[in-house]
């Protein structure tokens, strides 16, 4: 059985310096990605496409969404297959090519994920960044290769 989710989300420009759009130099790629009741996440574009390097740009924020999405399948799998963890931190990265005309897309995508678990099999728990990454709702919806490089230690103690 599948079922339908939504998401609403509102992002509102807020770069109009009095001249709106008049001259690609007269306005500021500023933005407020909001939801109701949640704090909004204040952007622009990155700082190559005159973006402010102090807001998160659409290419960060998607790469985020790889890696949250990942983690968060993960810790779920854990927890049905007896690994305690107790840590993870990933490094992403997103690569992305910029076209001759402007346009572009990423290309890859790499997640680096650090583990650290209390309880548990080490294959098992490395095993389980395989099913993650299958279930994954944002890496399934791409269309660039997510790439996941795991690294899984068993806690001191």
């Amino acid at each position: 059985m599948s079922r339908t989710h939504r998401y609403a989300v509102t992002v509102e420009w807020t770069g109009d310096r009095g001249a709106g759009t008049s001259r690609y130099d007269a306005y500021d790629r500023d933005h407020q990605i909001a939801v109701a009741g949640k704090p909004a996440i204040p952007g622009s574009s990155d700082p190559a496409f005159r973006g402010d390097p102090g807001r998160w740009n659409p290419e960060e924020l998607l790469v985020g969404a790889v890696s949250a999405c990942h983690k968060l399948w993960y810790l779920h799998l854990c927890a049905v297959n007896g690994v305690t963890v107790t840590a993870y931190v990933d490094r992403a990265e997103g690569e992305m090519v910029e076209d001759a005309d402007g346009g572009g897309r990423f290309e890859a995508f790499v997640l680096r994920p650090e583990v650290t678990i209390r309880a548990g099999d080490p294959a098992v728990a490395e095993g389980l960044h395989a099913q993650a990454h299958e279930k994954c709702f944002i890496a399934n919806s791409l269309t660039a290769p997510v790439r996941v490089e795991p690294v899984v230690r068993v806690e001191a103690g």
